[in-house]
């Protein structure tokens, strides 16, 4: 089965071709990086603003998109809504991964303590939400990604299969 994966950039500049989007391509290297089950990739660029990121997301979900990640959005800047937006969406927040990819950037900036990363469960989709730069992303991916596929298989969701070398998945033993 090949889990189907989407890539959310929220910025108003990357939407209107005023910026070159770093985020998405640099969440999708990521993952093709990792993951070693089939997958299929599609990449969104959407302008920032609640409304427009939880119309996309609603859509993704209903499209079934076993997996969703949102990079952008996620800081105190007056138009970074992406967590409200999410919160729109989402059934069950994972309060884990925000703290956990907070913890893993402070170690590498000060200023990761004004990120708002979150993740949570809409039907059967995990979405997680990133920072827009490519490095932070690895960062935030990389701490919390183990966990990743184990939450897949809870919510019914497509099997995602890791590189150890890279991310050693973990799955309770029976």
């Amino acid at each position: 089965m090949t889990v189907r994966a989407a890539i959310v950039t929220v910025s108003d500049r990357a939407f209107a071709g005023l910026y070159e989007d770093k985020g998405g391509p640099g969440c999708e290297d990521w993952l093709r990086g990792v993951v070693t089950s089939p997958l299929s990739i599609t990449r969104h660029i959407i302008p920032d603003g609640r409304a427009s990121v939880a119309g996309k997301l609603r859509e993704l979900v209903a499209e079934g998109a076993d997996l969703i990640l949102v990079t952008g959005g996620t800081g105190p800047a007056p138009r970074d809504e992406t967590p409200e937006a999410v919160a729109d969406v989402i059934e069950k927040e994972l309060e884990g991964f925000g703290e956990e990819m907070r913890r893993a950037s402070l170690r590498e900036v000060p200023t990761a303590i004004l990120s708002r990363q979150t993740a949570g469960i809409a039907g059967r989709s995990l979405i997680i939400t990133l920072p827009g730069k490519p490095a932070a992303i690895a960062t935030c991916l990389d701490a919390v990604f183990a966990a990743v596929p184990y939450c897949l298989d809870l919510i019914g969701a497509g099997r995602i299969e890791t590189d150890p070398a890279r991310i050693v998945a973990f799955r309770p033993k029976a």
